[in-house]
């Protein structure tokens, strides 16, 4: 791991953006609530969330960090095709929190493609990137 030592502790934050891409027909069985594992939204915001705090364990060389918050979000535009994932990670710490939103981004799409595989081989779950990270004095 970098020696982060030296620096300052800071008030971090980072937001990262994903999307799976599913067919209608799934979108519906969604929000109707009939994906026979359950509730996927919610499932896959604690999933994406949980996955956050351990991407230390995940992630070889990347700090553990002790996260002030975390928060998954989804957004489905009118085209109604597909799912984005929106996450942000908050931590006061020597290093920043980008890992971990990209991290809950991708176990949260990683989590609507298992619940809803048997209805749907088509989906596709990618375009995870970074949007922003802030750094303020404490």
């Amino acid at each position: 791991m970098v020696d982060v030592s030296a620096k300052p502790i800071l008030l971090r934050e980072a937001v990262a953006r994903g999307e799976i891409r599913l067919q209608k027909a799934t979108l519906q069985l969604i929000e109707s609530h009939k994906i026979a594992k359950g509730n996927v939204l919610a499932t896959a915001r604690i999933a994406g969330i949980l996955a956050a705090k351990k991407t230390g364990e995940l992630i070889p060389l990347c700090h553990p960090l002790p996260l002030t918050h975390c928060e998954v979000n989804f957004e489905i535009p009118k085209s109604r095709d597909r799912i984005s994932i929106i996450a942000s990670a908050k931590v006061a710490a020597q290093t920043g929190v980008e890992m971990e939103a990209l991290t809950a981004v991708t176990v949260a799409a990683l989590t609507i493609y298992d619940m809803c595989k048997a209805v749907d081989k088509k989906m596709v779950s990618g375009a995870v990137r970074g949007v922003s990270k802030t750094k303020q004095t404490r």
